[in-house]
């Protein structure tokens, strides 16, 4: 399983995404450009020291990233409040790609038609959206849950 990241806007988003990587041993995808230089302040404070342990990959534009070998392992599972399918429906793969959009605008057309899957985490009533980074971590967790790729023996304090 790999998390991507379509054009972030958020560097504090793509810390967070970077400590998801790391803690869970999958690798991150983030596809530019960023809304942000890469080397920004609170991308680094968000992400603390789990920069080493992450596995990032940068794509410099979409279809770099659609070329890229990994991406073509499994299927690209678009996470959008425009979601065809509720996310505890949804039945994961472990060579999946979990895709998020922009957080100001979320993904264009070009990206929804490339998805193999939209999935859409839901919330209440009233509610737009989750955070980015917490979407992933719900993402990340039922996918890794679904097919057995949780660490097997947490970190323990």
């Amino acid at each position: 399983m790999r998390l991507a990241l379509f054009q972030p806007d958020i560097p504090q988003n793509v810390g967070a995404a970077i400590r998801l990587s790391a803690c869970f041993r999958v690798p991150l995808d983030i596809i530019e450009p960023c809304a942000f230089p890469v080397s920004d302040k609170s991308l680094k404070r968000a992400s603390l020291d789990y920069g080493p342990l992450a596995q990032i990959s940068r794509h410099d534009s979409w279809s770099s990233f659609l070329q890229h070998d990994a991406r073509n392992a499994g299927r690209l599972v678009l996470f959008t409040t425009r979601g065809a399918t509720r996310l505890d429906d949804f039945v994961f793969q472990s060579g999946d790609t979990l895709l998020f959009g922009q957080e100001s605008v979320g993904a264009p057309a070009q990206v929804h038609a490339c998805a193999q899957a939209r999935v859409i985490i839901p919330i209440s009533a009233g509610a737009r959206s989750l955070n980015l980074s917490v979407s992933a971590g719900v993402a990340l967790f039922q996918g890794l849950r679904a097919t057995g790729g949780l660490p097997q023996d947490p970190a323990r304090p």
